[in-house]
């Protein structure tokens, strides 16, 4: 039966070699049997450009997806976060397809579907949407870029850290997404089905909008002793743990 895997922040990284075995081992198991495999962001805890592919650890997750690509299933990724310098170079190595922030697609249920990674959706955290306007322009990318891999890296880590201590200030409310702003999302595209990860609160959301029943699905996050994917199929969606 034809049918689409969707995962997201994984955030793999040099640091967790479990994780990327639990990644890998899905990828050669419920992944291979896919149609086709959606990555809705965060898949790598940092990246700094594509420059940065023959790196051992990143080479090592760019071969896997290659891998999983050539066995016959479709591969497609959106930005998140923390990867939002993935480019084409990326795209090609593993035979992935990059998609836009939000994406629609018609799902193996006919069900229209809107895939975002989710941070957009953060509306209460301005903060955030400051930094996250800043880094997702054009400019500020092509500035970034000209410097030393090593550079790149501080700057990362840098922002990790002062996300992290900002973090500790902000309401678990804030961080979350905004209902107002999954409403006017839904009602723009026509109210599809939602799906989308960054919160690291997996769940299924039903809304009554104007006449119109839409669901959400938000993706859990991974880490060694936890992971999951979300399938959709003829019969529709379903989480599922891994």
């Amino acid at each position: 039966m034809s049918h689409s895997l969707f995962i997201a922040d994984l955030h793999l990284s040099p640091s967790s070699p479990k994780l990327f075995q639990k990644f890998q081992n899905f990828l050669e198991g419920p992944a291979r049997e896919a149609t086709a495999l959606y990555i809705l962001g965060d898949l790598f805890e940092t990246w700094v450009g594509d420059d940065d592919i023959p790196s051992p650890f990143n080479q090592k997750v760019v071969s896997a997806l290659a891998t999983l690509t050539q066995q016959g299933t479709q591969l497609f990724y959106l930005h998140g976060n923390r990867d939002f310098l993935l480019g084409n170079k990326f795209a090609k190595a593993c035979g992935a397809t990059h998609l836009a922030d939000p994406t629609i697609l018609i799902l193996e249920d006919g069900v229209r579907t809107l895939l975002t990674h989710g941070d957009q959706l953060c509306t209460e955290d301005e903060a955030y949407q400051a930094w996250r306007k800043q880094v997702r322009s054009v400019t500020w990318q092509r500035k970034v870029m000209t410097l030393p891999i090593e550079e790149r890296y501080k700057i990362a880590q840098e922002a990790t850290t002062m996300s992290t201590q900002a973090k500790k200030k902000k309401t678990l409310a804030i961080m979350d997404v905004t209902l107002q702003a999954v409403i006017e999302l839904l009602r723009k595209n026509d109210y599809p089905r939602l799906i989308h990860g960054h919160t690291h609160r997996p769940a299924r959301h039903t809304y009554r909008l104007d006449d119109n029943t839409c669901e959400r699905w938000v993706l859990t996050d991974w880490n060694s002793r936890k992971g999951g994917y979300l399938k959709c199929d003829e019969n529709g969606c379903q989480a599922l743990p891994f």
